[in-house]
């Protein structure tokens, strides 16, 4: 908590301490920059320094800011060594070239001779000399290969053709001093008569950014400055490489020192951006601090503070003392590997109130069978388990963990939920009898073809205009008793094959949704209970199950009971459940549809009163409850309940507020009703009100609420539930819809590769199959396994929380975030 709120950061008591901390960051910046300009990578830091002492900081400061200063110098030193062997090199380059336009030399042994003229003799040849009529001059250098046009242009215009202009690539490429690149330069000779076309020549050589140097004009004076250039650039390149040498040295002290200098000082900025939180006592000699811990963690605090004292050699003993709050805890829900990836799902909803039933430990469960039923096929299911079972083996590997990718880590940090959604999908591929499409005969067939063959009179015509004979389940033999597990194989190649399998599926997801919603609704049962709000249990949860059951458990019961009754004997005669259904909301009954059962009619009727009379006790009970107790006479002075409850639970985390100081503090007093942290928002939630924030989901102290308020939100819950009932029945259809999607997805694609692949093949031979295969393998991951998958994941979690989840869970509350050395995140 923040008890320096009206003191301004820059005047609280440790500013200095992290302006320090900061200014050695900086330091640390610099240092980092210069190894990743050396190509250097730093590696993370090999143990876990502590925080540094004062003594130990200072020395941490005086040693960066050595080495920054050291490596300052020494690139500095290194860049103008670097540019003046560059300058010697190039100055060298245009000394070379010049020659080829200024001298040409004569074969040796042989005497001079008259030559005739030519446009090719170079520019000093003495034979020359005779007609030449003024002083030859020269201006050399390089210029950017850019600007060699506009360069050479612009000097025809300016001088009016009164110079020769040589241009010539420079042999070796070299460093662009202003940007970096290594570009090839291009060397200039360039001859004029005259002193002020000379003028203009260097001053457009100027406006280019032309490097222009000094061009002797005897053949002598040019050998001797190569001659001394050569010298020049060995000795450059001699002190060059000691410098590198030097450099290299500093850069292992900073690569060797950097990773430990930077968490140490991490922490202890952290430490002392949190003592700037604490208030002082009166005398000024010791901290202050309020914050929220683990009742299971205290221990562990105490111990630490008293180690503190000892190392400190401070006098008086920190000590620990607790003290009541109005403000609800923040929730700490304690995971590991396994069940992270399943609190982050029911985290992404709505972090649970403090001490409020966490649907994590279901949804481990309920979560990959939902998205099973949706995904049900044995080779798609055991690919996506094999696919998570080596990430799960493989888990420690630092190419995993340290992948750059997103998506590769979200895959990799749900990894387990993965491997149970490929294992429930393998289960419910074997009820469906499917894989890859096609069924599997595991036990022989429950049907018998050969006992129907046998007692028909099937004639050679009729067998001839019958293509497709159906299996009559009424005749003696041939239906031989139920299939062991799953789906009988022989339906597969049934024409019914589809009717039977939107009837089964379209009824399960029915049975399967009513059970998962009653299911949520008595788990409100654990919050009512803790928050001791018994009123709920027979005002709100007793009249929820009582409209859920009436109705949408009665269609369970006729499911079931239709199923029973009626065989293949009299399958003709059975009526339909949705006639019934309806009828029942009418209040009416359907001549043409058959009762199930006798009596069925005033059943029916019965239960749509119930259901309709749990209404408005779910609309008025809770706020009449609630308006008689605040206008009830009291006798006694009522208990104003200021502290949390004691100990934890596993959907809570059990926090307290604390106070940590070498002397004793008194706690806030009962009449101020000061919130503890003020600091923490609380997260809103359609579901929640101000009194759901502050006990989970149930207040159990009305006095301080608003009647309208009550009200409005108890009508909002009573519409959305009976609603909700009735829609979200017919949203858990879409387990239907997506199972018979991906069943159809899947034959389709065996059928329009694979089995094609097969027929028109022939015995042509099994290496054509090599390609066909390949196109079924990549389909099959990227729209069954991948697209199929990820769809089948978003229904699964739509069900899980507005369905599910819905029925109990608030999810208005906020994480507890402890005081902790984050990570190092530098880059």
């Amino acid at each position: 908590r923040q008890l320096n709120p009206k003191v301004s950061a820059f005047q609280r008591r440790f500013v200095g301490e992290v302006r320090r901390c900061e200014e050695m960051e900086k330091t640390f910046t610099f240092l980092q920059q210069e190894l990743r300009d050396a190509g250097r990578v730093l590696g993370p830091c090999p143990d876990n320094p502590r925080a540094p002492l004062a003594r130990e900081a200072l020395r941490v400061q005086e040693q960066s800011e050595q080495l920054a200063q050291e490596l300052r110098e020494v690139s500095r030193n290194r860049a103008s060594l670097r540019g003046r062997l560059r300058d010697l090199r190039q100055y060298l380059h245009v000394l070379r070239e010049g020659q080829r336009f200024t001298s040409l030399p004569a074969p040796l042994g042989s005497p001079p001779r008259p030559r005739a003229l030519s446009e090719r003799e170079p520019i000093l040849d003495p034979f020359l000399h005779q007609h030449l009529d003024r002083k030859i001059n020269f201006v050399a250098g390089v210029v950017h290969p850019w600007r060699v046009s506009a360069f050479e242009r612009l000097l025809w215009r300016a001088c009016r053709g009164y110079l020769v202009a040589s241009f010539v690539e420079m042999p070796e490429p070299m460093e662009d001093p202003a940007t970096g690149e290594t570009i090839t330069w291009v060397i200039f000779l360039i001859s004029y008569w005259g002193e002020q076309i000379g003028q203009k020549i260097r001053k457009i050589s100027d406006c280019f950014h032309c490097h222009v140097y000094p061009y002797p004009e005897s053949e002598a004076s040019r050998a001797d400055t190569m001659s001394g250039l050569h010298s020049q650039i060995q000795d450059l390149s001699v002190v060059l490489e000691e410098t590198e040498q030097y450099l290299a040295q500093v850069l292992d002290k900073v690569v060797l020192v950097l990773p430990t200098w930077r968490v140490q000082v991490q922490k202890m900025k952290a430490i002392y951006l949190v003592l700037n939180q604490c208030s002082f006592d009166v005398t000024e000699k010791c901290l202050i601090a309020e914050v929220w811990c683990p009742v299971r963690d205290l221990t562990q605090v105490q111990d630490a503070l008293r180690q503190g004292s000892y190392k400190s050699g401070s006098s008086v003993e920190c000590f620990v003392q607790r003290i009541p709050t109005s403000e609800s805890p923040p929730t700490l829900i304690r995971t590991n590997k396994f069940t992270a990836g399943f609190q982050s799902i029911v985290d992404a909803y709505g972090v649970a109130s403090y001490q409020e039933v966490n649907p994590a430990p279901y949804a481990i469960i309920t979560f990959p069978f939902i998205f099973a039923i949706m995904f049900g096929d044995v080779g798609h299911g055991l690919l996506m388990f094999l696919f998570a079972l080596w990430m799960v083996l493989y888990e420690n590997s630092p190419s995993l963990r340290q992948a750059s990718n997103e998506i590769w880590l979200t895959f990799f940090e749900g990894r387990y939920l993965i491997l149970l959604m490929g294992a429930f999908s393998v289960y419910t591929g074997f009820i469906y009898n499917e894989c890859f499409s096609k069924a599997t005969v595991i036990f022989p067939s429950a049907w018998s073809v050969a006992t129907m063959a046998n007692r028909s009179s099937w004639s050679s015509a009729y067998l001839a205009t019958h293509p497709s004979l159906t299996l009559d389940p009424n005749v003696t033999g041939v239906f031989q008793g139920p299939y062991p597990f799953g789906i009988d194989p022989i339906w597969s190649l049934a024409t019914n094959h589809l009717n039977f399998l939107n009837s089964f599926k379209m009824k399960m997801s029915v049975v399967l949704g009513i059970v998962h919603m009653g299911f949520g609704v008595l788990l409100g049962i654990f919050n009512h209970v803790h928050f001791q709000q018994r009123h709920r249990l027979v005002l709100e949860l007793l009249p929820e199950m009582v409209f859920l059951l009436a109705l949408f458990g009665y269609l369970v019961f006729l499911i079931f009971y239709k199923w029973v009754k009626f065989s293949a004997a009299n399958s003709l005669e059975a009526p339909s459940i949705l006639i019934h259904f309806i009828d029942m909301f009418l209040f009416t009954s359907n001549a043409n549809n058959l009762p199930l059962y006798p009596g069925q009619v005033p059943v029916q009727t019965v239960l749509v009163v119930l259901a309709l009379a749990s209404v408005p006790v779910l609309l008025l009970g809770t706020p009449l409850y609630l308006w008689c107790r605040r206008h009830a006479p009291r006798t006694g002075r009522p208990a104003v309940r200021l502290g949390s409850p004691g100990g934890s639970q596993p959907g809570g985390g059990g926090q307290w507020g604390l106070t940590a100081g070498p002397v004793p503090v008194q706690p806030v007093a009962a009449e101020e009703q000061e919130p503890l942290l003020e600091g923490q928002e609380v997260g809103n939630s359609v579901n929640a009100t101000n009194e759901d924030v502050e006990s989970g989901g149930h207040s159990p102290d009305a006095k301080h609420l608003d009647f309208a308020e009550i009200f409005m939100h108890q009508a909002i819950h009573t519409i959305e539930y009976c609603l909700g009932c009735v829609s979200n029945t017919a949203s858990y259809l879409r387990l239907w819809a997506l199972s018979l999607a991906h069943a159809q997805l899947s034959e389709v694609l065996w059928t329009m590769v694979m089995r094609n692949g097969f027929l028109r093949l022939s015995y042509v031979g099994g290496v054509v199959l090599v390609p066909v295969f390949a196109a079924f393998a990549v389909l099959t991951v990227a729209i069954l396994l991948v697209m199929e998958g990820l769809s089948a994941f978003l229904h699964a979690l739509r069900l899980h929380w507005v369905e599910f989840q819905n029925k109990f869970y608030v999810g208005a509350g906020y994480k507890l975030c402890p005081f902790a050395f984050a990570p190092d995140t530098w880059e």
